[in-house]
């Protein structure tokens, strides 16, 4: 005879399949700017257009970027109500927070209700909980707000994540998958939400980073739901995750850092880090589909954080990859540039639509297995892999 016991630790179990991810959604702000205006209208909104030289180098670095379009919460606006911003002798690392803080949260909320419609079942059905942020720590937190935004139950358990980086959306996924497959029934909202606000600066012909980081940023969140065993009579499964890790270069820790400082959050960026790592993405596609006897990186499909048109190149001709491998990754910086932790979410959910819109097979390009990478600061690398789903 099965006790109350009995049922409540079944109910405990783990779950039989692997995660699945259930649900996509993106979001950025309504501000954006096209890169045949930027560099004018960037040293025009700093008060910075004396220094033309500059300028003109501004617009080299833009052009080699390939990006097109990219979104920003920064406005003529926002810059007139607060020249703080782009004063370099002022102090404005309390205005910064006090925006991200409470901006964030709003533009994940943007992309959880979407992903929560996409679902289609209950928002009372979320266990689960996972929000990344690399700006606007504090405490409570974003999943805090982002809770009572979505007007979430108080049991749902909330885990906040701060200062990854651009590897940071390979980790949600990674933690995500522990928490559904070790919680049977668990349903995982993830939200990673990204306004680079905090990295904002005039120009200076003293610091370069400053430049890169603005020809390259842009604003975005990602939301994804994320369960095992899924119910096909109420939803409709996308991609399966069946690995994750994690691993870091030795000797790399300082090849990109970001400070915080009263001035805002600083990037540090050192030469060669995207052949730090071409050189190290074959060892881990090795050690993640060897189990699956695969090691032709042509017959995957590929999400891939764009750093930058760099890294890609340096990937590409590292494994010997096709030129459409990386085309997902490459439109994805072009339309919206690099939105940190929320940019593989972008591409993930761009290779399902063009699946789905252009009659393959699955929803990965027509390919069974894929990588999803994640590239950040350590360095560190994720490593996710993924099996689509048929459609």
């Amino acid at each position: 005879m099965t006790t109350s016991a009995d049922a409540f630790i079944n109910a405990r179990q783990p779950s039989e399949g692997p995660a699945t991810i259930l649900a996509i959604a993106t979001a950025n702000p309504q501000h954006y700017v096209l890169a045949d205006t930027f560099p004018d209208q960037y040293f025009r909104d700093t008060n910075s257009e004396h220094m033309v030289e500059l300028k003109e180098k501004f617009k080299r670095m833009c052009e080699k970027t390939t990006i097109r379009k990219r979104h920003s919460y920064v406005n003529e606006e926002i810059l007139k109500k607060h020249p703080e911003l782009i004063s370099p002798s002022s102090s404005s690392f309390n205005t910064r927070q006090d925006i991200v803080v409470e901006e964030v949260p709003k533009l994940g909320h943007v992309a959880a209700q979407k992903a929560i419609q996409e679902w289609g079942r209950p928002k009372s059905d979320i266990t689960h909980l996972v929000f990344y942020t690399t700006t606007g720590f504090e405490m409570p937190g974003a999943d805090l707000e982002l809770a009572n935004l979505l007007g979430l139950g108080s049991s749902v358990k909330r885990h906040m994540l701060y200062q990854l980086g651009c590897y940071a959306g390979g980790t949600l996924l990674r933690l995500a998958k522990d928490l559904a497959e070790n919680n049977k029934g668990a349903r995982v909202l993830v939200v990673c939400a990204e306004i680079l606000l905090v990295s904002y600066f005039a120009p200076s012909e003293s610091n370069m980073m400053t430049l890169i980081s603005q020809a390259a940023g842009g604003d975005g969140a990602a939301a994804l739901i994320i369960g095992s065993d899924p119910d096909v009579k109420l939803e409709r499964p996308i991609f399966r995750i069946l690995s994750a890790n994690q691993t870091f270069i030795p000797g790399t820790k300082d090849s990109i850092r970001v400070r915080a400082r009263e001035i805002g959050q600083t990037l540090e960026i050192a030469r060669g880090v995207p052949e730090h790592i071409s050189r190290n993405v074959g060892c881990c596609l090795e050690d993640a589909f060897k189990p699956l006897g695969i090691s032709d990186w042509n017959s995957i499909f590929w999400v891939a954080h764009p750093g930058g048109v760099a890294y890609l190149d340096r990937i590409e001709e590292a494994l010997g990859l096709r030129s459409d491998k990386l085309s997902a990754c490459r439109e994805i910086l072009r339309e919206y540039g690099n939105m940190a932790s929320a940019t593989v979410f972008f591409i993930l959910d761009l290779m399902r639509k063009k699946s789905t819109q252009g009659g393959l097979k699955t929803t990965g390009e027509g390919l069974e297995w894929g990588v999803l990478f994640g590239f950040g600061s350590g360095i560190t690398i994720e490593t996710v892999v993924l099996q689509s789903i048929s459609i």
